[in-house]
């Protein structure tokens, strides 16, 4: 079956940076569409970027200018850089696989709690 396994989190001070990681099996990673969002306390879960199997990549506003997302299909893995963090973005971030090939899919990792202090 599909798994999707986060890693990358911490504790970080505001300005800091950390690199997300998604390790996924179980799935034709080359042609999965992949996505990282986020959930902070007490707020619903939010999109942070997308990344298809043709590279083509989406980020929301907040992430604009700061998180890259990446993909290393030879590693089945997708990432998630992010620069000048800030504490709004403490969450738990989670790895998404929302197509594969032409199939709408739904498969979620575990997460990774990130933690920025200010």
């Amino acid at each position: 079956q599909v798994q999707l396994v986060e890693s990358g989190g911490g504790l970080v001070q505001a300005g800091g940076s950390l690199r997300l990681s998604c390790a996924a099996s179980g799935t034709i990673f080359s042609l999965s569409d992949m996505a990282w969002y986020r959930q902070a306390p007490g707020k619903q879960r939010e999109l942070v970027a997308t990344i298809t199997s043709g590279v083509y990549t989406t980020y929301a506003d907040f992430a604009k200018g700061r998180f890259t997302i990446s993909r290393d299909n030879s590693q089945n893995t997708v990432y998630l850089q992010m620069n000048s963090l800030k504490p709004e973005d403490t969450g738990t971030y989670y790895c998404n696989i929302f197509n594969i090939g032409v199939r709408r899919r739904d498969y979620w990792g575990r997460g990774t709690q990130v933690t920025v202090s200010s």
